[in-house]
């Protein structure tokens, strides 16, 4: 059951985030186009599991996004609002995947359990 509540929270994240960017007037290709730049943080696993998963957790945290958010809301920027409900987007759709925060044992050891063929019950 735990396991559904998050990835229900992720999907919910993922609405939201996009309901939120849609508000902001930025292009929709812009959404297109950076919705997946988060995952360039798995380049950091060519260094090894602990720098990767360092990498991949710094930007698959919902931290950034709301500290962007709050900055775009201070300074009034539609364009940081934008790019932080894009971030918070990709996040939520990971988390509805399935695909949480990394332990440095490995890319398929995350808080949402195991990933991948050898993954109990996930």
């Amino acid at each position: 059951m735990p396991r559904l509540l998050l990835r229900l929270e992720g999907l919910a994240l993922f609405i939201l985030a996009t309901w939120g960017f849609a508000h902001t007037g930025a292009s929709w290709w812009l959404y297109a186009v950076l919705f997946l730049t988060p995952d360039l943080s798995f380049a950091g696993y060519l260094a090894g599991p602990r720098l990767g998963a360092l990498a991949y957790n710094a930007l698959h945290c919902t931290l950034g996004p709301a500290i962007l958010a709050g900055l775009g809301l201070f300074l009034e920027s539609s364009m940081l609002l934008g790019l932080a409900a894009i971030w918070a987007a990709h996040i939520g759709f990971d988390r509805m995947l399935g695909y949480g925060l990394k332990y440095s044992s490995g890319f398929n050891d995350t808080h949402l359990g195991r990933i991948g063929r050898q993954a109990a019950g996930a």
